[in-house]
């Protein structure tokens, strides 16, 4: 015989044997009251408790606050925004024609997966780096830029302190707005080198050489990529020129800007690291200036004139990277100008396992650099893992000095430095050296 046991329902109970007795509450009502937690039963909050939560703080608008409570590079672009009349911000966060360049350089950065290692001794990061014969304590460095004072008045005085403090190499470029001694004496105990463009004046660039030379830089980095200037459209519908001419459109945008404009009109006039004072655009000035029937000759006697390091920065082929390094080349920038010059050019990211495989299999050991597109700590460590010994970046710390001049510049690489020591921890290594191709993979290749 066959005997089948019914469940029981914990949130009932027998019936009572005996009905002289009744029931003064439902009997399931009650022992569900029972089971409530005494955490979850509500009561009126005693001040003791709420002490503790409130903590109040006075608001503040202090240029090291709003520095700050930036916590990523792209923070700090919109302070930029905010505080930088709208032609200087273009000129640095404009490219040419359509801007696809540029777009396709950062979503390279994002379309990446990271693969990391698990169970490894990560409690020290460390982030130091050999870059062309001398350590470097981060392996990042500030690129080149044109007319910088024209982006916040501290310029390139800012930006090589900052370089200087951070323990990185600073790169003043031919188109920079202070001199190439003022900056060395700005940051004596950096490491400077000098950016050129090659002229159509050969004494005019050999003098330059000899003042960098002399000024103490042990690197040239001499830039390819512009032989004729790129079409920036940003720069033609704002009109702007060098320096800043003051219209009816400039006014109004100063109106609600003027901590710039008093900073501007109240410093020196915008000079040039190597060349008088200009009036007009910047693409007059670079189809005026720059040579464009350079050849590898040109590159050779360079090698030949430059007894320091020299880097050739806008490589954007295997072929020409191979070239170049034949040529005498100590290192290369894997660069397109951050697509300020050729729209649609091949991204440096994209590039860079196949360079770095070419020039291994050429027993080269030229550094291999790259810039564009860069704007996170771990951008820098997917480059550096894919093949990269350097990066340098050029627009990043030109938000954070249109930011918060010097302050801004420290923050930026503050923000770097936190994002690659994190980023490292979680891949599992702990040294530079320690990053390989396995630990990055190019999504959708």
């Amino acid at each position: 015989m066959t005997h089948t046991i019914q469940p029981s329902n914990p949130e009932t109970t027998p019936a009572p044997e005996s009905t002289d007795i009744p029931a003064t509450r439902p009997a399931g009502a009650a022992a569900a009251a029972a089971a409530v937690p005494a955490a979850l039963k509500r009561r009126v909050p005693k001040y003791s408790d709420l002490a503790p939560l409130m903590q109040f703080k006075k608001p503040e608008f202090s240029k090291e606050a709003r520095l700050k409570r930036a916590s990523t590079v792209w923070e700090l672009r919109d302070i930029a925004k905010r505080r930088t009349p709208q032609a200087p911000f273009d000129y640095t966060d404009g490219a040419a024609e359509s801007e696809i360049t540029l777009r396709r350089a950062r979503e390279a950065f994002l379309d990446i997966e990271f693969r990391p290692g698990i169970l490894r001794n990560v409690s020290s990061i460390d982030l130091s780096t050999d870059i062309l014969g001398k350590s470097s304590r981060l392996p990042v460095g500030i690129a080149p830029t044109g007319f910088t004072r024209m982006m916040q008045s501290e310029g390139e005085y800012a930006g090589s302190q900052a370089a200087e403090a951070a323990g990185i190499p600073y790169t003043l470029s031919t188109m920079g707005t202070a001199s190439i001694e003022d900056v060395a004496a700005a940051a004596p105990n950096g490491r400077n080198w000098f950016q050129l463009y090659l002229w159509t004046d050969r004494d005019r660039s050999l003098e330059l050489i000899e003042r960098a030379a002399n000024a103490g830089n042990d690197t040239l980095m001499v830039t390819v990529d512009t032989a004729v200037a790129g079409a920036r459209l940003r720069d033609v519908r704002n009109g702007m020129t060098i320096p800043p001419a003051l219209t009816l459109k400039t006014v109004l945008d100063a109106s609600y800007r003027p901590a710039w404009w008093f900073n501007f009109l109240t410093h020196e006039p915008l000079t040039f690291a190597s060349l008088s004072r200009y009036t007009g655009t910047v693409a007059d000035l670079i189809n005026s200036m720059f040579d464009p029937t350079l050849t590898f000759e040109d590159l050779d006697w360079l090698r030949e004139t430059w007894k320091g390091k020299l880097v050739v920065k806008g490589i954007q082929t295997v072929d020409d990277a191979r070239k170049v390094v034949d040529h005498g080349a100590d290192g290369i920038v894997l660069s397109n100008h951050g697509g300020r010059q050729l729209d649609r050019a091949p991204i440096p990211f994209h590039l860079l396992p196949e360079v770095s495989k070419a020039l291994k299999a050429d027993n080269s050991n030229a550094a291999i650099m790259l810039d564009t597109g860069i704007m996170s700590g771990a951008d820098i460590i997917a480059a550096l893992a894919l093949g990269a010994g350097f990066t340098l970046i050029g627009r990043a710390y030109l938000y954070g000095l249109m930011a918060g001049g010097r302050a801004g510049v420290d923050r930026v690489l503050q923000i770097l430095e936190k994002d690659m020591a994190r980023t490292m921890a979680l891949l599992g290594v702990s040294k530079i050296s320690e990053l390989t191709p396995d630990h990055v993979r190019i999504l959708g290749r």
